[in-house]
């Protein structure tokens, strides 16, 4: 079963152009199944059977993982078996029809534009970390990108005349996020004094570094920018993605049309999009019952 996954992950790797974080996942996700298979007696592919996947992700379940991360995982083992199908290990994808748990509904946190600012403001701009972190969370808010689509931007995936970057999305998908005034005067002073301090001689074409020149992970980002946020006061966990959805919170706001704001985002689909209308509802609703003096207090008799 090993030497399978490993065909499929010089699969992804060869002809997916898979990230290093996807392929990582993908290794030690399917390969916590198979753990888990042979642990049940079943030592091929061709005995994998939806009675053994329901097992592990009941499994799954009672171990404390969340929905979104059983659904992930069924996910990724199934599309393995759908390669197997391809190089005719198996007959047929032997979890085809398994579904996946249902998600709940729950609504993206949002940052307020001050509580954004102040998490600029936290930054020391005086050093070559400081420089390179004010321009990561200034593409992040500017542009709307993904955690995984930052961390693996080359130098020459940045057009600064443009304002724009050339991203490789999910599922592969090129496209090119667009950045204001604000974000490439950042990414300049970082091009231009921060990361020539932080380069080395074996440093790559990677776009933003870590104090050693190497490419800097979603990991060291993810600390970043929460570090910041406890500086800034903000008591509640700040993520990149709450940055992404800032952004398109923020657009609907001020009246984008949500088509363009998918396009923006990369999303394939309205619906996934669309979200972020209720979230200007619900803000709206908010400001209402906090400012409207009618909201605020019963009426008078």
């Amino acid at each position: 079963m090993r030497a399978a996954l490993d065909r499929y992950i010089i699969y992804l790797q060869a002809e997916r152009n898979a990230s290093p974080y996807t392929v990582r996942n993908y290794r030690g996700e399917i390969g916590q199944f198979i753990d888990f298979a042979q642990a049940h007696g079943v030592d091929s592919w061709q005995q994998v059977n939806k009675q053994l996947m329901r097992r592990w992700l009941a499994e799954l379940h009672a171990g404390g993982y969340v929905p979104a991360s059983i659904a992930r995982r069924l996910s990724e083992v199934r599309a393995c078996c759908t390669f197997l199908v391809r190089e005719g290990i198996l007959p047929h994808n032997p979890l085809a029809t398994v579904s996946s748990p249902k998600q709940g509904q729950h609504q993206p946190r949002v940052l307020s534009y001050d509580e954004v600012l102040a998490i600029l403001r936290a930054i020391d701009l005086a050093t070559p970390q400081g420089q390179r972190d004010r321009a990561i969370i200034e593409l992040f808010y500017g542009s709307g990108i993904r955690l995984g689509e930052l961390e693996m931007l080359d130098l020459r995936h940045i057009d600064l005349a443009r304002r724009e970057a050339l991203v490789l999305g999910k599922g592969d998908k090129e496209r090119i996020a667009l950045f204001g005034s604000v974000a490439e005067a950042a990414l300049k002073l970082y091009l231009q004094q921060g990361r020539p301090k932080l380069a080395t001689e074996e440093t790559d074409s990677a776009l933003f570094l870590n104090r050693f020149g190497q490419r800097l992970r979603r990991v060291s980002i993810i600390r970043m920018l929460d570090r910041y946020a406890r500086q800034a006061g903000i008591e509640r966990k700040v993520t990149p993605h709450a940055l992404r959805h800032s952004f398109a919170t923020h657009l609907v706001d001020e009246g984008v049309d949500i088509r363009l704001i998918q396009e923006l985002l990369g999303h394939a689909s309205p619906a996934t999009t669309q979200r972020y209308t209720h979230i200007s509802q619900a803000r709206l609703h908010e400001v209402v019952q906090q400012a409207h003096p009618r909201a605020k207090r019963p009426p008078n008799p």
